[in-house]
């Protein structure tokens, strides 16, 4: 059976699972994403740092527990390998060894875990050998020097011999582990970034009716409110000291631009952890630009001026904001009254 083809499919193909795409992250691509994930976890960390590259001492991510600046901080490692295949031993005997020596050295203190994070994850014989502590002891000192000494400093040999080698005796091999990268990508699934990584779309919107409204008028809407009633004042000339005063075909355009502003709250607030900081306000922005000129017009009274603003935010194609292919025209009317009640846009 042949794939639908759709106009999506045809222009960028068929979908690459999150699995598969971070296998094509490049090596800086995988320690970013990685940093985000570690981002999400934050409420385990005070501070996570980045080190990958040179002189980074056998550390990619630090992820501290207690202050950094403090002696013998407690801490995670988060080591990001990034390989066409899974890692085995030989590829990181010199990880092992790094952490050891440098912590030996005092540059570090011993981390309380310490992680393996590859896209193909490690490979048999690598999580048979990091479950059983006293083996991987063995087999890292067997492999020292083929494997580690000449790379773990370019500063010559680190032969494990002497203080070092007592050191290494008493050392803690259970710190080592590793972690899937389907629980990485699930989790990672909580930063605003990862739809921009993996695509996907964003979840659906809940339908907003009029009587979903708060019955009373909220704080956050007492600048929008109040520049509204002065504006049917202008036409009217009729004071209307709050809401319940008002008369059609006033009270029906309040409802009208009430809800509007509270479906673009609702656009705002559902989205915020979905995409990047400023995705909103860029599309109240490009709103703003489309607006601006109409607003600056000359008008007869200010209810003249909204219903021309309004009309014309109607107008407006948003052309790319990730948010266009949720929002509805009842959004873009929202946002003139938020633009409103942040004092860019005035109707008296």
């Amino acid at each position: 059976m042949q794939p639908l083809a759709t106009s999506h499919t045809v222009n960028y193909g068929r979908p690459v699972l999150p699995i598969k795409r971070v296998e094509i992250f490049s090596a800086d691509e995988w320690e970013i994403f990685i940093e985000e994930w570690l981002d999400v976890k934050m409420t385990n960390y005070l501070e996570v740092e980045r080190m990958g590259g040179a002189g980074d001492q056998g550390r990619d991510i630090a992820a501290y527990v207690t202050d950094s600046k403090q002696p013998n901080y407690t801490w995670d490692c988060y080591q990001c390998k990034h390989y066409d295949k899974a890692l085995s031993p030989s590829m990181v005997w010199k990880e092992f060894a790094k952490i050891i020596y440098y912590s030996f050295k005092k540059d570090y203190p011993v981390p309380r875990k310490y992680y393996f994070i590859a896209p193909k994850g490690c490979g048999t014989a690598l999580s048979s050998i990091i479950k059983k502590a006293d083996k991987l002891k063995e087999d890292l000192r067997s492999n020292w020097s083929a494997y580690c000494e000449d790379l773990i400093t370019s500063k010559g040999k680190v032969v494990l011999d002497g203080d070092l080698l007592i050191y290494f005796n008493t050392f803690d091999f259970s710190i080592f582990e590793k972690i899937p990268t389907k629980i990485i990508i699930e989790e990672h699934m909580a930063h605003a970034n990862h739809l921009i990584w993996f695509g996907g779309g964003l979840p659906a919107r809940m339908e907003l009716t009029p009587d979903m409204v708060p019955a009373h008028i909220q704080s956050n809407e007492s600048v929008y409110v109040s520049q509204l009633l002065g504006a049917y004042k202008s036409e009217s000339t009729t004071e209307y000291p709050d809401v319940g005063s008002l008369v059609d075909p006033y009270t029906n355009h309040f409802k009208r631009a009430r809800l509007s502003f509270h479906f673009a709250e609702q656009l705002r607030n559902l989205y915020r952890d979905n995409l990047p900081a400023g995705t909103f306000e860029k599309f109240q922005e490009e709103i703003f630009d489309g607006v601006i000129n109409t607003c600056e017009g000359t008008y007869k009274n200010g209810y003249d001026k909204v219903k021309a603003v309004e009309t014309q935010a109607n107008s407006i194609a948003i052309s790319s904001n990730p948010l266009k292919d949720v929002s509805v025209q009842k959004d873009k009317v929202g946002v003139c009254h938020q633009l409103c009640n942040d004092q860019r846009l005035k109707w008296i």
